[in-house]
């Protein structure tokens, strides 16, 4: 363009700018005619200023010219594709200063016209999402363009498998801006055994509002973002191989291993019963055998033979005859306070020895404490009262008193329990009930 010349006095140039469009990422010319219009050889220096000076260059920039005579220079616009060029109109400025006569310096302006365009970069992360219904994504999104733009998400998949939420679902970016935009897949129903199943989607990022066909000056280029959701089965295959494996094994208990275990117990309780004799089981004069019918008692044999000891506890018993003694059982009550504790004893009469088969312990108000029994000065056992309402030991061999000698319960009540009443007891009540044989030593 060469634009018509105008004088401005002795050393000032006649020159005009047309106005000039150009698009980021591309080149744009424009021509600037200057004449001397003076009556000396002038030197004119050329500098654009304004906004556009960064990227706009002048063609030569300094030219000299005799009287009367001009020249045509050349603006090239070269605006980098980038959003901090944003589109509209831009002022664009020339200064000419003259070399002879600066002070004719002149700065002439025009409009160059920035035109939009789009350009949009999307991230899709992670690729690959793993779960039993619902994967999240995230989806990174930045206006590369030089206008604000509201951009729309597209998801694509081959059936209607997956179901797609987006948050926000459009947002709008000014240029340069970015946003983070939560992606949520779900299934429509769960997987509950066999293998993973993999879900392939697309992702299309569109412009709110875009028109169907592309604008000549909109180079942007979308292509969907690939991504997949694997669905995993609720129950996975090693937990089917080993309920498969339990199974086996209850079966295999069921029909092997429990009669098995069964029998060996039967037999070894048959052989402990065949073992174990009749107490007082000799022959008595009438026929008889261990019930002590129609027999009479040993000289020197005693009663209840009953004794109490230990400030607390009392004992009872009765006889009854047997061949070579008498069949006895005597029963030891000890009652004790709360962190007291206390002795019940049964004495053996003298020239007397109480051999001991059977002895039951009873906590029948479940007092918590420690219950020990002895035989003579021999400790039979030490029981905490809280594990037991009822205990019972049996001995298939009798263990032997001699005269003189006693059957002790001690009890050291720690807590006193609530009986069959409901009311907490005020003190610790334990009963020994010990039975035997009770033989005469006299000849």
């Amino acid at each position: 363009m060469t634009p018509s010349a105008a004088s401005s006095g002795p050393g000032a140039p006649g020159l005009d700018i047309p106005a000039v469009t150009v698009t980021p990422g591309d080149t744009a010319t424009t021509t600037l005619t200057v004449r001397n219009d003076s009556d000396i050889v002038e030197a004119y220096s050329l500098e654009v200023v304004g906004d556009c000076a960064s990227w706009t260059t002048v063609e030569p920039a300094r030219v000299s010219l005799y009287p009367g005579t001009s020249e045509t220079v050349t603006l090239r616009l070269e605006p980098p594709r980038s959003p901090e060029i944003r589109a509209g109109e831009m002022p664009l400025g020339v200064r000419v200063l003259p070399t002879e006569h600066p002070e004719s310096v002149r700065v002439l302006e025009t409009t160059v016209h920035i035109e939009e365009f789009r350009e949009l970069r999307t991230e899709l992360a992670p690729r690959r999402r793993r779960g039993w219904l619902r994967g999240r994504y995230r989806l990174a999104v930045q206006n590369q363009g030089n206008t604000p733009v509201q951009v729309a998400f597209t998801p694509g998949q081959a059936g209607e498998e997956l179901a797609f939420a987006f948050n926000p679902a459009k947002p709008k970016l000014e240029p340069g801006e970015s946003a983070e935009v939560g992606l949520r897949v779900r299934t429509g129903k769960p997987v509950w055994f066999g293998s993973p199943v993999v879900w392939p989607f697309t992702v299309e990022t569109t412009y709110e509002g875009e028109q169907e066909e592309p604008r000549p000056y909109d180079t942007d280029v979308r292509a969907p973002l690939d991504a997949e959701f694997v669905q995993i089965p609720i129950f996975p295959k090693w937990l089917l191989a080993l309920l498969a494996a339990l199974i086996a094994l209850l079966l295999l208990w069921f029909a092997l291993v429990r009669p098995a275990v069964r029998s060996a117990a039967k037999d070894a309780a048959d052989e402990a019963v065949q073992a174990r004799p009749t107490p007082g089981g000799q022959q008595t004069p009438g026929g008889g055998t261990g019930s002590g019918a129609g027999s009479s008692p040993s000289p020197g044999s005693q009663g209840s033979g009953a004794s109490s000891g230990g400030g607390g506890g009392g004992s009872a018993g009765g006889d009854t005859t047997v061949g070579g003694g008498q069949q006895s059982a005597q029963t030891i009550d000890v009652q004790s306070a709360s962190g007291e504790t206390k002795t019940g004893t049964y004495k053996v009469p003298k020239d007397s020895v109480f051999g001991v088969t059977d002895i039951v312990v009873a906590n029948f108000q479940g007092d918590e404490g420690v219950l020990t029994i002895t035989f003579g000065d021999r400790k039979i056992t030490t029981i905490a009262m809280e594990t037991f309402r009822n205990q019972d030991y049996h001995w298939v061999t009798p263990i032997k008193i001699p005269e003189g000698d006693a059957v002790s319960i001690e009890v050291t009540c720690n807590k006193p329990g609530t009986p069959a009443t409901g009311r907490r007891a005020k003190g610790c009540h334990e009963v020994l009930n010990v039975s035997g044989v009770l033989s005469t030593t006299k000849q």
